[in-house]
């Protein structure tokens, strides 16, 4: 995920234009139609989660997913696996056969980022260029190839030939690339925005001069504390959270194809306080039940004494016991993230069946 920043700044978020310019705005929907040349919806879109609940009740009939694995990073999976299932129509644009690629119709195979020329904005705001250094595997192609063979197929006069004649369209649409060239990052190989000159680096503070406001003033509001929304009682009397490990990134798509890292973390765990485990008879190396609400799955009881007492923490990047089955879809209201990092969890030791 070295690019979530970039996608960010270019308009992968459903309620900005690119450059964070609200959609809702009047003046930027005029120009950006003017931009493209084409009538965009003036209304903002929808959330990852918002789109799986509109395809759950039928109101979204086809679906395009490039790069994105929501079959196992997507709170409350089994909704979404079933809203999957639903759909009319899907294609998956990846560079393997991941758990989401598996509802596909249509599966268009990507290059990896060895074998593509393009830049990547990390969240230090440093634009970065890569470089082919492979040649893709069979028929492989870069993203923006495949989107734009579909484009045209679409009746769209897109013509580019590289990454570099995207990158010139950015610029001539988004301020924050103002004197950060394809030659200069070819010549240096990252350039920091917001940069004021061509021989300057960029600055290693934002919003220094003042922030993107009429007034260039910013706005600080109290937030108030807001309980989750599912706190644990005598059923559930655990906390679950979930996240990464070190060895496997994110959902394990390309982690644990790495024979390497998966000898190293080859099954899933479920982290308990070392008194947590003792108060159940669980040692470590049992099987245990984690189930929410939602759901529940099997894993490897771990002490870990970083973990707080009346919390268990499980990876939800393993396959066969994937942890967002049993993660709370609710929404930040504001925000709009769901809580996948707290819900009420029960934690028993895995009874075996009687032997015969």
């Amino acid at each position: 995920q070295n690019n979530v920043q970039g996608a960010s700044d270019a308009g992968l978020i459903p309620m900005m234009y690119p450059d964070y310019k609200p959609v809702l705005d009047p003046t930027n929907h005029s120009f950006f139609s003017k931009f493209w040349e084409k009538p965009l919806n003036p209304e903002k879109g929808l959330t990852v989660v918002e789109i799986m609940d509109c395809a759950h009740e039928g109101t979204i009939k086809g679906m395009y997913i490039m790069g994105e694995n929501p079959a196992m990073s997507d709170p409350n999976s089994s909704h979404v696996r079933e809203a999957m299932a639903k759909i009319d129509h899907i294609v998956v644009q990846e560079i393997f056969l991941t758990e989401t690629a598996m509802f596909a119709d249509v599966i268009f195979p990507a290059t990896a980022w060895p074998e593509k020329d393009g830049t990547v904005t990390n969240s230090n705001r440093q634009i970065q260029i890569g470089r082919k250094a492979l040649d893709a595997p069979g028929e492989a192609k870069p993203d923006w190839w495949i989107l734009q063979e579909v484009a045209k197929r679409l009746g769209l006069n897109w013509d580019y030939n590289h990454p570099s004649d995207i990158f010139s369209e950015m610029k001539n649409c988004m301020e924050s690339l103002d004197n950060i060239t394809w030659e200069r990052l070819e010549s240096e190989n990252a350039v920091t925005y917001p940069c004021d000159a061509i021989d300057e680096p960029g600055h290693d503070i934002i919003f220094g001069n003042g922030f993107p406001t009429s007034t260039k003033r910013g706005k600080f509001v109290p937030a108030s504390i807001i309980p989750p929304d599912e706190m644990p009682d005598l059923d559930y009397p655990m906390i679950l959270t979930t996240g990464r490990q070190l060895e496997h990134w994110h959902t394990g798509a390309m982690t644990r194809r790495a024979s390497v890292l998966d000898d190293l973390e080859p099954e899933a765990v479920g982290c308990m306080a070392p008194l947590d485990l003792e108060k159940r008879g669980i040692s470590p190396g049992d099987d245990i039940v984690v189930s929410t609400r939602r759901g529940e799955i099997v894993v490897t009881a771990r002490a870990d004494s970083g973990v707080p007492n009346g919390v268990i923490f499980v990876p939800f990047c393993y396959a066969e016991s994937p942890a967002n089955m049993l993660t709370n879809p609710v929404l930040d209201p504001f925000g709009k993230i769901p809580e996948f990092k707290f819900c009420a969890a029960q934690v028993n030791l895995l009874e075996l069946p009687a032997a015969e």
